[in-house]
C-alpha cells in the first residue's frame, strides 16, 4: 500500500539560458527530499523565483528533474510509458483560468479532459455533471466561459481537472488573479475537495490567510527547503520569513510584535478568533 502520493528523491532541476551569447546554467532546484502524504493538503510558499512553481511542474511531470527522482502515486516520472497515467493521477489548476479553459460552452470545457482520456460517453456526462456540482456551478453549465467571472472561471477549470478524477490536484497560485469574494470560493472549494473528498492538494500560493489553512506548509527559499511544518510553527518564524521576504497572517505579526514589547503571549495565532482569545485572558 503506496503511503505517499508524491515524493521527490533528491531532486535537482537546472535550466540553460543565454547571456551574452553565453551558456549560463541556473539552479531551480537544488537537492530536495519531500514526501506529500495521501488526503494531505500541503502548502508551497517562497517569492518569486524561489523555485516553488518548479517543484510543482514536476508533479504532474511538466518538467523532468536534472538528478533524482519523482515518484506519483508509485510511478517514476522519468519513465515515458508513465506519463498518462500520471496525469490522470495529478491534475494542474494554473493561475490564469482563461489559459485552460477551451471550449464554448462550460460543459463542453469540463468534457474535454475525459474525452482526450477515452472515456465513454454515459461516463463523461456522470463525471461532468459531478464536477460542476462539486465546484457549486451546476447551473451555468450551459453558459460560455468567457462571460463568468474570474472567480467562476477558475471554478470551470477545477471542474474540468476533477473530471478526470485525479487522486491529487496541483494549484499554482489559482487565486491570484481573482477578486476578494472569486478568492474566497474557491479556496472553499479547495478545502471541500480535501476535507469532504480526501483528495490530496498542494497549493502555491503568496496569500498567508490562504496558506493558514493547510495541514502542513513548505517554504522554499533559493531552490531548497528552509522550514517545514504545521502553519502554527511555520509562521511563528516571523523573522526568518521576513528575511527571505515573505509575511506571516496580520494576527500572527501582531502577536509577534506584542511578545516582543513585553507582553506574555503565545505567538502561535493564526486568526482573529484566537487573538482574541488570548487577549481576553490577560490579566
Amino acid at each position: 500500500m503506496i503511503e505517499n502520493m508524491i515524493e521527490f528523491q533528491g531532486i535537482t532541476y537546472k535550466y540553460t539560458s543565454i547571456e551574452e551569447e553565453k551558456e549560463i546554467e541556473r539552479y531551480a532546484i537544488k537537492g530536495i527530499d519531500l514526501e506529500v502524504r495521501k488526503g494531505e493538503f500541503l502548502v508551497i510558499l517562497g517569492h518569486n523565483g524561489s523555485g516553488k512553481s518548479t517543484l510543482a511542474k514536476h508533479i504532474n511531470a511538466l518538467l523532468l528533474p536534472t538528478e533524482g527522482k519523482v515518484m506519483v502515486a508509485g510511478l517514476d516520472t522519468l519513465d515515458s510509458n508513465n506519463l498518462w497515467k500520471i496525469r490522470s493521477k495529478a491534475g494542474m489548476v494554473f493561475q490564469n483560468p482563461d489559459n485552460q479553459l477551451v471550449a464554448t460552452i462550460v460543459e463542453e470545457d469540463v468534457a474535454f479532459g475525459p474525452e482526450n482520456l477515452g472515456i465513454e460517453p454515459k461516463e463523461i456526462r456522470r463525471r461532468v455533471d459531478e464536477s460542476l456540482e462539486r465546484v457549486g456551478m451546476s447551473e451555468y453549465k450551459r453558459h460560455a466561459p468567457h462571460l463568468l467571472s474570474g472567480g467562476q472561471k477558475q471554478r470551470i477549470a477545477i471542474a474540468g481537472v476533477l473530471a478526470m478524477k485525479p487522486d491529487c490536484v496541483v494549484f499554482d497560485e489559482p487565486t491570484a488573479m481573482l477578486d476578494p469574494s472569486g478568492r474566497r470560493d474557491v479556496m472553499k472549494n479547495i478545502k471541500e475537495l480535501n476535507k469532504k473528498y480526501g483528495m490530496t492538494i498542494v497549493l502555491i500560493t503568496h496569500y498567508m490567510d490562504e496558506a493558514a489553512e493547510a495541514d502542513r506548509i513548505v517554504v522554499v527559499d533559493d531552490g531548497k527547503i528552509i522550514i517545514e511544518g504545521t502553519p502554527r510553527k511555520v509562521f511563528s518564524k516571523v523573522e526568518t520569513m521576513k528575511k527571505i521576504g515573505l509575511d506571516v497572517p496580520q494576527v500572527t505579526e501582531l502577536a509577534y510584535e506584542l511578545e516582543k514589547s513585553g507582553i506574555n503571549i503565545s505567538t502561535e495565532i493564526l486568526n482573529v478568533d484566537e487573538m482574541v482569545d488570548v487577549l481576553c485572558q490577560l490579566k
